[in-house]
């Protein structure tokens, strides 16, 4: 058995070598689009989030779906994953990407849970219409940045709901939304990224297969 009896991914960057809806937007047309509304200082987090969906009215979720299942795992993915599920260690993504494409991922993984914002689609046309994970607009770590999701509350309640200590959990991502739950966790892994989310961390590593020696 494992020290640790949760562990929660982020998706891109970490458990994909790439972001998707950035591999998406190149594919589709909407990547100029995009970055210009990640970098619009005058909205929130989770306002661009909101502005991003819009920007998707229209297209086909099962376009969004083939190319999303192209993206590459980070190597040695799978191995990590399956030793964790070999230990009975609860697994699960949380992700500011979409669920429909979340599940898909943690479907392929054969991981335990998914958490995302929900992209509305009716009969596989996305509406643009959002609805963000984070309903209650709880600021993040910084008591500043409201994010789509927050990453930290969700692996308190994730912990919760199996009655398990949050020290018992470890947390990974590369990302500034993942700094919230990366300093809650019981071990917080930095994963290929920046400085300014190294510090948060407990650890800091570029091989996934890092994460065995911890479990």
């Amino acid at each position: 058995m494992s020290n640790y009896k949760v562990v929660l991914f982020d998706m891109d960057g970490t458990l994909l070598k790439d972001r998707g809806i950035f591999v998406i937007g190149k594919k589709l047309g909407f990547h100029e689009d995009l970055v210009r509304l990640i970098r619009e200082p005058s909205l929130e987090y989770y306002e661009r989030s909101i502005e991003i969906g819009k920007i998707l009215k229209g297209m086909n979720s099962n376009n969004f779906l083939d190319i999303f299942s192209k993206v590459p795992l980070q190597d040695n993915v799978e191995k990590v994953i399956y030793e964790l599920k070999k230990k009975g260690v609860i697994t699960a993504i949380v992700t500011d990407s979409y669920q429909f494409l979340a599940d898909d991922l943690k479907k392929r993984l054969n991981l335990d849970y998914a958490y995302a914002n929900n992209l509305i689609i009716d009969k596989n046309i996305i509406t643009g219409e959002l609805r963000i994970h984070n309903i209650n607009l709880e600021k993040d770590f910084d008591g500043k940045n409201i994010y789509s999701i927050c990453k930290g509350r969700v692996l308190e309640q994730l912990c919760q709901k199996h009655n398990i200590s949050i020290k018992d959990s470890i947390a990974i991502g590369d990302g500034i939304v993942d700094i919230g739950m990366i300093k809650k966790a019981g071990l917080g892994i930095a994963f290929k990224t920046s400085e300014e989310v190294q510090k948060h961390a407990d650890i800091v590593i570029d091989d996934f297969k890092s994460i065995l020696k911890y479990i």
